[in-house]
């Protein structure tokens, strides 16, 4: 899952990202209202967490903008506030899901994925389950991946780079593209770590088919495309 974190604590965000990151999910982090909702609006995520209170803008108002928007993000609220009436308005607001601080991790981890496994079957903004070019096949809920029929045994940062190039067949995807969707990096590291997953991922689906699917595109990044 690509997750969008919109929490204000700092502790209670960094917490929020590094169990994200190592149950194998990709995590964009904002600390402000306003910053939130422009993130929200700009990309696609399979799934968000926003905190209730916020500075710029509360959560509920956030909410109900993307709501206005018609945007069908899967939304967990997460607030301190408990109350029976606290929830409704949460939900009211357009919340999908709502969870009160302190929380389990696993307990808010498990209510992201089935969120996004609901969006996913209802054909939300988290899209298609299983994604296919030429010969090769992804499923994204068995996390399943074959090619000319024979299945591909991937690591869990390959399979979330892999998504990513098929999610977006026949275009140009930029480095930058792939630091912020796939890592969660808004900065560049200054490592070459895109280069080397990409070099063991066309070993594992390019190496001993008929043709490669993924291209460099020199200067700018990469493209996943069947042969013409």
């Amino acid at each position: 899952m690509h997750v969008l974190v919109i929490e204000d604590d700092v502790e209670t965000a960094r917490y929020l990202r590094k169990g994200l990151a190592e149950s194998g999910h990709a995590v964009a982090l904002v600390h402000d209202g306003r910053e939130g909702l422009d993130a929200a609006l700009a990309q696609r995520f399979d799934v968000a967490v926003i905190d209730r209170m916020l500075p710029g803008l509360d959560g509920l108002s956030l909410i109900a903008t993307l709501r206005r928007e018609g945007r069908r993000l899967p939304v967990l609220v997460l607030s301190a506030l408990a109350q029976v009436d606290d929830r409704v308005r949460g939900l009211e607001a357009g919340g999908d899901d709502y969870l009160t601080k302190p929380f389990a991790f696993s307990e808010l981890l498990a209510r992201l994925e089935a969120l996004a496994r609901r969006a996913r079957r209802a054909g939300g903004e988290g899209g298609a389950t299983r994604l296919r070019v030429a010969d090769l096949e992804l499923d994204l809920l068995s996390r399943v991946v074959t090619r000319a029929g024979r299945e591909i045994a991937l690591q869990r940062r390959e399979f979330e780079l892999l998504a990513y190039f098929m999610r977006h067949a026949g275009q140009v995807v930029t480095r930058t593209m792939l630091l912020e969707r796939v890592w969660g990096y808004h900065f560049d590291p200054r490592t070459n770590v895109i280069d080397v997953h990409v070099s063991r991922l066309r070993g594992k689906i390019d190496k001993g088919f008929d043709g490669p699917l993924i291209h460099t595109v020199r200067g700018v990044g990469y493209s996943l495309r069947a042969r013409a």
